[in-house]
């Protein structure tokens, strides 16, 4: 958008596409609402919603400093997991009309609803509220599938009776709703399948998604064949050596995760050491989180589309590998591979299920934490290579 027609919209007092806030200090709880509410787009306008930071609700300037701080805090709400999925949004800063402002441009979400933590924000006209369950209807039916990613793509192999609604029920939807939300609405089992994803629409055909699969799916692997970890455990330094133990790792994403948990933990060796003061410190061979991140990682990262590889795990006697099919995606490539900051997703509504689940509490984070992790374990740092087809990352032991 060009300056002439920002500056139109920063007069027009009427737009519902327009928000103005006189700083960012106040409730940045409302900026994300706001933003949450313009990647909604429930008036369909098909054009972004525009915030401005540094004008008051009359249109006049509030003499507010454009700091480079308030600009990195407007850019970290796109990805610091509040949001999801991920909207699309701009931040720069401009002057327009005579008055400093730092302008959030959010363009219309190709995959609504959007939620801020748990619940759908919409707006008409200068209100801005939660929506209701036929807005939610509404906003489902806006998708447009030809530009999904592949997670939230239909199987039209799969039915409901592929999904375990009773793991649904029980398990994702009090993970990731408000109770307040699900008290409020009595909605059918399908408006809630569908307001996560899980199913194409609340119209027939009703047909799982790839995310609806992945997340509550009875038996993934039956339409994704990828979707598991293989792990081995090897007596020696090299693939042909001895395999000490092997198993395949699979099941709802949940399942997976938690199966894959108990497998790392019961694999990492703890020794003891009994310092001059006679207290035993225990110190693992690898430690637990720095491994979770890693392997969440490839799970959430990894492609599931067109190829029926599995995340691997090859646990060797000094080091362990886990790769990964996909290369890097997006923004992100082989140089600025594992720098803070620069994350894109492959799999953006899976990222936000992982989320919900509790498996990611912090988006890009991953790699961060766990060389913090290693490092304060006394491991050396990660060592990954990038190639087209794959990422392997490589821990050695401490």
């Amino acid at each position: 958008m060009d300056s002439s027609e920002l500056e139109s919209l920063l007069k027009d007092l009427e737009s519902d596409r327009v928000e103005r806030k006189a700083s960012v200090s106040k409730d940045r709880g409302k900026l994300r609402e706001t933003i949450c509410a313009f990647a909604n787009d429930l008036p369909n306008h098909q054009k972004p919603g525009i915030l401005f930071i540094g004008v008051n609700d009359d249109g006049s300037c509030a003499n507010l400093s454009i700091t480079d701080e308030i600009l990195t805090t407007l850019s970290d709400m796109r990805s610091d997991g509040n949001i999801l999925p991920f909207p699309t949004i701009t931040v720069q800063k401009m002057t327009l009309g005579g008055c400093e402002l730092a302008v959030v441009i959010v363009q219309p979400s190709d995959a609504p609803p959007v939620r801020y933590n748990g619940r759908v924000c919409d707006r008409i006209g200068p209100r801005r509220a939660t929506a209701t369950a036929e807005e939610e209807r509404r906003l489902s039916e806006k998708r447009r599938s030809k530009d999904l990613p592949f997670d939230i793509q239909s199987l039209p192999s799969a039915s409901l009776n592929d999904l375990d609604l009773k793991l649904f029920e029980q398990e994702y939807l009090p993970a990731s709703i408000p109770f307040s939300i699900l008290e409020e609405n009595q909605r059918t089992s399908e408006q809630k399948l569908a307001s996560v994803r899980f199913i194409n629409s609340v119209d027939p055909p009703l047909q799982p998604t790839n995310l609806g699969i992945l997340v509550i799916g009875i038996e993934p692997r039956q339409f994704i064949p990828g979707a598991y970890i293989q792990f081995l455990r090897i007596e020696g330094t090299e693939l042909t050596d001895p395999i000490k133990d092997q198993k395949e790792i699979t099941g709802s994403i949940s399942q997976l995760l938690r199966h894959l948990d108990e497998t790392l933990q019961a694999h990492i060796s703890v020794a003891s050491d009994i310092t001059s003061q006679a207290l035993e410190i225990k110190q693992p061979d690898y430690p637990l989180v720095a491994l979770q991140q890693l392997a969440r990682n490839a799970v959430l990262h990894r492609t599931y589309e067109g190829t029926y590889a599995p995340v691997r795990i090859n646990w060797f006697s000094d080091r362990i590998e886990i790769q990964n099919p996909g290369g890097p995606f997006g923004q992100v490539n082989r140089q600025n591979f594992g720098q803070p900051g620069v994350t894109d997703y492959r799999n953006p509504n899976l990222a936000e299920a992982l989320k919900n689940l509790g498996y990611v509490q912090r988006f890009g984070m991953g790699i961060q934490i766990a060389r913090k992790e290693l490092q304060k374990n006394g491991n050396p740092l990660p060592e990954f290579m990038v190639e087209d087809t794959y990422v392997l990352v490589m821990i050695r032991r401490r």
